[in-house]
């Protein structure tokens, strides 16, 4: 394929943006080469300024469930702009979106919406400290809850130490009470709240995490996660910015039969476009301003625009619980058809999948925790990704990134995606 324009107009961004990006991951830096510029999107495919079309496994980092450029939700758009994009007030359709929220997902009362999953899960952690009074917080190696200082904290040098800043602008003062557990490690956790006894305001975590690849949680963790909080007054923080309203009309919550103190949305909750959510029971959520202590604003919040785009989103999935079903199913074919093309090309890899999640990881070895993702053999990522990228298949530039399945996706797609792969697993 060509990437002439996409090439120009990277070299133009560097110019004026810090990178030629405004996210990181999109420069392309993990796996080599140039990114590639989106003009246009529709259903299961994205067109560059190239005009190439590929057949899209990011959907947008995961909002666009039921493809890109859904009829109802641009509609909704449309005649919502139509009667002004931002007024600053409350309108009515924030309350008709929170009721359906709050109808679909188990364990909720109220919700409150903001801008983006950074700012639902900066908020959902400074709700906690207040509820609680409580500083510090558990949160895990591997899991990603938005670049809010709190999160931006490396694995200290054992589990009872302190992480420390991994990027500067993040205080020490900060990073000391953001304590590091291993991911489907119930050892590290119970080590670090009794290290820390009444101290634990939090424990914040991807229920399925999905920035290290997807990695489901074994057997019993959830669930003895949710003991721990209850013995120790702790409360349990689930990061549905991914899995929210993809893996079940409940999210990850309703699928694992697991429910959290306080929950976090994001770009799926606005059909993709910029907001994000928090949500727990009354009794929680009215600790916030202006019922509560606990202060919380933003003038864009509830913006009319992404709350016409996410009520059209949610009562889509509402009217048509079977989508998840069919995600499944597609999803579940497209990893038989991965396992038989690595297999008998001889390639070591692991894949893991649950619901519309799925990755792919060039090991031989189980997948589990931020360590074991890390010893994939990334030379071969790369090579892999430019080589579906040339086949017209884009998947996410990173070999710490979830494969997202949208409902757009036809079985024909999932053919030339898996016959792709045929083709680069030859050159690996």
């Amino acid at each position: 394929m060509l990437y002439k324009r996409s090439s120009e107009l990277f070299c133009e961004a560097e110019k004026v943006i810090p990178g030629g990006v405004n996210s990181p991951v999109r420069a392309f830096k993990a796996v080599g080469g140039t990114p590639i510029f989106a003009k246009s999107a529709k259903g299961a495919y994205v067109f560059d300024e190239d005009g190439n079309r590929y057949i899209d496994y990011i959907n947008s980092w995961g909002p666009m469930v039921l493809g890109h450029a859904y009829p109802p939700v641009v509609n909704a758009v449309i005649e919502k702009a139509k009667l002004g994009t931002s007024f600053g007030m409350p309108t009515e359709m924030e309350t008709q979106i929170a009721s359906l929220a709050i109808k679909m997902v188990p364990g909720i009362d109220k919700i409150r919406f903001v801008n983006s999953g950074t700012e639902a899960c900066m908020s959902a952690i400074r709700l906690a400290r207040g509820y609680t009074k409580k500083d510090k917080i558990i949160k895990f190696a591997g899991c990603y809850h938005g670049h809010s200082d709190s999160f931006l904290i490396q694995a200290g040098s054992g589990a009872v130490t302190f992480g420390s800043p991994n990027s500067p602008g993040v205080t020490k003062g900060t990073a000391k009470d953001t304590l590091l557990a291993k991911y489907n490690d119930l050892e590290s956790v119970n080590t670090l709240v009794n290290a820390n006894f009444g101290e634990i305001a939090a424990i914040i975590i991807e229920p399925v995490a999905g920035n290290m690849g997807c990695i489901p949680p074994k057997e019993g963790f959830l669930e003895e996660l949710r003991q721990i909080c209850d013995k120790n007054g702790i409360l349990l923080i689930f990061d549905e910015v991914m899995t929210g309203f993809r893996l079940a009309r409940g999210g990850a919550q309703e699928l694992l039969k697991v429910q959290s103190d306080i929950v976090t949305f994001g770009k799926v909750i606005g059909g993709g476009l910029p907001v994000g959510a928090f949500a727990a029971r009354a009794e929680i959520m009215d600790y916030l301003a202006p019922l509560g202590p606990v202060y919380q604003a933003g003038t864009l919040s509830g913006n009319p625009l992404a709350m016409a785009a996410g009520l059209a989103m949610l009562n889509a999935l509402e009217e048509d619980t079977s989508v998840f079903q069919r995600l499944a199913e597609k999803t579940l074919y497209l990893e038989n058809g991965i396992r038989k093309v690595l297999t008998s090309n001889e390639i070591s890899y692991t894949i893991n999948r649950l619901g519309s999640m799925i990755s792919v990881h060039f090991d031989s070895n189980p997948v589990y925790d931020f360590q074991t993702a890390s010893k994939g053999d990334n030379e071969t990522f790369k090579k892999f990704f430019h080589g579906l990228l040339e086949q017209g298949v884009y998947i996410a530039p990173s070999a710490y990134e979830t494969w997202f399945i949208s409902d757009a996706l036809t079985y024909e797609d999932l053919d030339f995606t898996i016959d792709a792969i045929e083709k680069v697993a030859k050159t690996l």
